[in-house]
């Protein structure tokens, strides 16, 4: 497993426990709750646009996102705006990470850890804003309360990694949506046990055709006043996007 306090390494979750452990009322067991909340996200294809406020104690960003996915291999992001950022594009193809720069018209080639660092100054990863980790593949689960988040009734849900498993945290831990399987909230614990970010997730509501939060708050611990909201304003599933589109040579060439 990976060690320190990069940024996150994909969607997440953990605690001692074992996958199948704890019960609720529904009979359902940790890891098919996990796999149900999976399921919202579950798609061949996914075409995000998001707004994303940056919050720092002495200063506030604003920024606007177009994201296309494939699968776990692809993925391409497009920055709508603020004007001055307006056409950088990232492209994850396989374990490749590449960043065009349209004022100087280059493309680069980034160290792929940038998937679990923090993403153009946000309290998130690239990973956490396209969704490419499978937790039920990277995670054992185990069931380990109830909570109210958001004013809704969830499953609490603690994950640890698998050992083959190639994660950056120690240990998350997951409030599931009981009636419809949304992840209202993660806390994601470095390798010392230690709280390093809260997401909180809120304002359900129809996107693409499923029941989603449409607003999402990370904090990071211990820095006041610091934070990133990310406000989904549009998803849409399984839309086929040719392999081709997500290659250097199309960096260039995308359009929102």
């Amino acid at each position: 497993m990976k060690m320190g306090r990069l940024f996150v390494k994909t969607a997440f979750f953990f605690l001692v426990g074992t996958i199948g452990f704890g019960f609720n009322n529904a009979g359902l067991t940790a890891d098919q709750i996990l796999k149900k909340a999976e399921a919202k996200l579950s798609s061949s294809t996914m075409i995000v646009e998001v707004d994303i406020t940056i919050k720092r104690p002495r200063w506030t960003k604003n920024m606007s996102l177009k994201t296309w996915s494939k699968g776990t291999d692809y993925a391409l992001a497009y920055v709508t705006g603020p004007e001055r950022d307006k056409g950088i594009v990232y492209l994850k193809t396989g374990n490749d990470v590449y960043n065009y720069l349209p004022k100087i018209k280059k493309t680069v080639k980034l160290p792929a850890i940038l998937l679990s660092q923090n993403w153009m100054g946000t309290d998130m990863s690239t990973d956490d804003l396209i969704k490419l980790t499978n937790l039920t593949k990277d995670y054992k689960a185990s069931l380990t309360g109830s909570a109210t988040v958001s004013s809704r009734d969830c499953h609490v849900i603690t994950l640890i990694p698998k050992p083959e498993a190639d994660v950056l945290w120690g240990k998350l831990v997951i409030s599931i949506d009981k009636k419809e399987y949304i992840q209202m909230k993660t806390v994601f614990y470095d390798e010392d046990l230690e709280v390093v970010n809260t997401m909180v997730s809120s304002n359900v509501k129809n996107l693409g055709g499923k029941q989603m939060a449409s607003q999402m708050v990370m904090t990071p611990a211990g820095k006041a006043g610091q934070s990133t909201t990310v406000i989904y304003k549009s998803i849409k599933f399984n839309s086929p996007i040719d392999n081709a589109f997500f290659t250097k040579a199309n960096m260039a060439k995308v359009k929102p």
